[in-house]
């Protein structure tokens, strides 16, 4: 039975683009078409490749996409925002009530460790089916072609399953940097997929799954390189293109302490992306709604026939959102931890993000403050991301939602910099006087200090981007959420860095599935954490 249902798990990997309409593994008579015969198919039909790789990025937002694993529509399993919703609601900027409307309770309380947990299942599931869906586009394309439109589409497959592995290296396990002998997540790619299928797959090493990752963003900018170079370039920001692979290889690097190649890579996003930081006129009202934004260098496309949209409130914007309707206008919204909005100076336009103490912001519109009253959202909430078309309570939530922005280069530009002795708080101090706050001065002088204050930055930046749950596993801090204003005593924790609490677990459906895996190979347990006193 294990064999059977690890099959199925991984029985796309072995059937290229099994979803779409024509099966280009076998022929009438029962024969295999060779990857050659393939590649030649797709050389004469680039439709075929281009329908695969546009499956992979419809992946990233579904319906309900485990409905029939998990017996019933959870309202959180929209695709890959909901891992963006569960890591943000782990960490201790997103402040959240646990009442009856937020459905993402359990990641505020951290029972979605439970390996039998609703979450467990939906970020796993989900991760895979992308690396799945990247896999078949791998397999079916000569990574020896020489047809540019060829490496266009093979570079998609490998960049975005480098991001997948990237995002499960650190769920799975503590920071590369000293645990790279611990083990993380599964291997499975189309040379081992067959295998896979009948033996199972064990918990690589982090040093494996960060050669995994390394050698597809590399491959990846190669491609890119060459593909742009003939003129072969994305659609819309759905697609990676050269600018964002470089971004992607910035953030691996930035997570296993590369700092020096770090601040390379993100210099040259930078340089040859079109993307520019959104101006102090542009954040100084809500904004982050649309991929058509200057600043957005990826992000997720939604349509408003999606079902996402036509449900009404099953989609990120509805648990997200304050301005438009949605479960926030029930669950009291998100806000922003009260300590971190402290920090933040008078000048900055980012102040405006968020309700101030007096429940007010300068960035709102008479009608959108007036929207803000009605609800009666409490001090702290969100006001950062608008509604769709910017109309004040729309019931049409079909925002795109961010993925990578160039902002975050130049964040990740000055903290290389500082760390491999380079000047990244003059790089720090340009890009927030420029951007953000006119009156701003880096307080920090040595690299750890300035180190610290790009994590700052990037938590005020990165609100709710479902990104800062990164940073603190590669930064290896710990999840202390006193003075943050959390309104539950029950969600105030303090939970020490390296706590076994801070690891998702393989989820127990892949345990009884995968005969090379037994619960032995599983994360720790971890009791729930303790609530500890609050303090102002």
């Amino acid at each position: 039975m294990k064999k059977k249902l690890l099959y199925m798990l991984v029985a796309p990997a072995l059937m290229f683009f099994s979803g779409c309409e024509d099966n280009l593994n076998t022929v009438p008579e029962g024969g295999i078409i060779t990857t050659e015969q393939k590649q030649d198919v797709y050389d004469k039909d680039p439709s075929k490749a281009a329908a695969g790789v546009t499956g992979i990025y419809a992946q990233f937002s579904q319906y309900a996409p485990n409905e029939n694993v998990l017996n019933r529509v959870n309202h959180h399993d929209i695709g890959y925002p909901s891992l963006m919703m569960f890591s943000d609601a782990n960490g201790f900027d997103v402040v959240q009530d646990d009442n009856g409307y937020n459905w993402t309770t359990s990641s505020l309380e951290y029972s979605d460790r439970v390996y039998t947990s609703r979450e467990c299942q939906i970020v796993w599931n989900n991760q895979y089916k992308i690396i799945s869906n990247c896999n078949n586009v791998i397999a079916a394309i000569d990574p020896a072609t020489e047809d540019p439109t060829s490496k266009y589409f093979l570079s998609q497959g490998l960049a975005t399953r480098a991001f997948s592995y990237w995002v499960l290296a650190q769920l799975y396990q503590f920071n590369y940097v000293g645990n790279e002998s611990k083990p993380c997540v599964p291997i499975v790619t189309p040379e081992n997929a067959q295998n896979v299928a009948f033996e199972g797959a064990p918990r690589a090493t982090v040093q494996q799954v960060y050669d995994l990752i390394n050698a597809d963003i590399n491959t990846a900018i190669t491609l890119l390189t060459a593909a742009e170079e003939a003129d072969v370039t994305r659609d819309d920001k759905r697609y990676i293109n050269l600018a964002v692979a470089y971004g992607l290889r910035a953030r691996v690097n930035l997570t296993m302490h590369k700092y020096a190649e770090a601040a390379a890579d993100a210099t040259k996003a930078i340089e040859i992306s079109e993307a520019t930081p959104a101006s102090i006129e542009d954040v100084s009202k809500p904004a982050f709604w649309t991929a058509n934004e200057s600043n957005w260098m990826w992000g997720i496309l939604i349509a408003e026939t999606d079902r996402v949209v036509t449900s009404g409130i099953v989609n990120w914007i509805s648990h997200m959102g304050s301005l438009n309707y949605g479960y926030a206008n029930y669950n009291k919204g998100r806000q922003i931890n009260k300590k971190l909005y402290a920090t933040i100076g008078d000048a900055d336009a980012r102040k405006g993000w968020w309700l101030d103490e007096n429940k007010s912001s300068d960035n709102l519109s008479p009608e959108f403050a007036a929207s803000m009253e009605a609800y009666g959202y409490k001090a702290y909430t969100q006001v950062k991301f608008a509604p769709y078309k910017n109309e004040a309570e729309t019931a049409t939530n079909a925002n795109d939602i961010p993925m990578m922005r160039i902002e975050e280069m130049h964040l990740i530009k000055a903290e290389g910099e500082a760390m491999s002795g380079g000047d990244g708080k003059t790089t720090l101090e340009n890009f927030v006087k420029t951007y953000r706050d006119p009156d701003y001065v880096c307080p920090a002088a040595d690299p750890e200090g300035i180190q610290e204050e790009v994590f700052r930055q990037r938590r005020i930046e990165l609100w709710g981007e479902g990104l800062v749950w990164f940073d603190i596993m590669r930064l290896n801090k710990g999840v202390d959420r006193r003075g943050a204003g959390y309104p539950n005593a029950t969600m105030v924790f303090n939970i020490p860095a390296g706590d076994n609490t801070l690891l998702w677990r393989l989820p127990e459906a892949e345990i009884q599935a995968n005969p090379a895996i037994s619960e032995g190979d599983n994360n720790p347990s971890s009791p729930d954490p303790k609530p500890v006193p609050d303090v102002e």
